[in-house]
């Protein structure tokens, strides 16, 4: 899995591009709760929202976080759609538990 840890914080990002990363963090979920974000790097709510979870989730009780370009891996953000039934929006916090997302948010 790939990650992104910025410099001024200990948060750890895994990358979700592909279907196999997918399929683990839903494995994972039935261990632990999963975060999906969901960021459009041509939005700038989108880069807002995502530096601001990266400065205060640090402490987070979330541990396994991954965040999807939904530009470069639109796939994966229209199976989380239908997988879930969660109308797609950007920026987008999912949280995922048991294989199902008990809570989605956006702006």
């Amino acid at each position: 899995m790939g990650w992104f840890s910025p410099s001024s914080s200990n948060f750890v990002w895994n990358l979700l591009k592909d279907e196999n990363t997918f399929q683990n963090l839903i494995n994972l979920s039935f261990s632990e709760k999963v975060l999906i974000f969901k960021h459009s790097t041509r939005c700038s709510i989108s880069t807002m929202s995502k530096n601001r979870l990266e400065s205060e989730g640090g402490d987070s009780k979330i541990k396994n976080c991954f965040l999807l370009d939904i530009l470069n891996y639109r796939e994966i953000s229209s199976k989380i759609e239908s997988d879930f039934k969660v109308i797609h929006e950007s920026p987008q916090v999912l949280i995922i538990q048991n294989g199902d997302c008990i809570y989605n948010a956006s702006h």
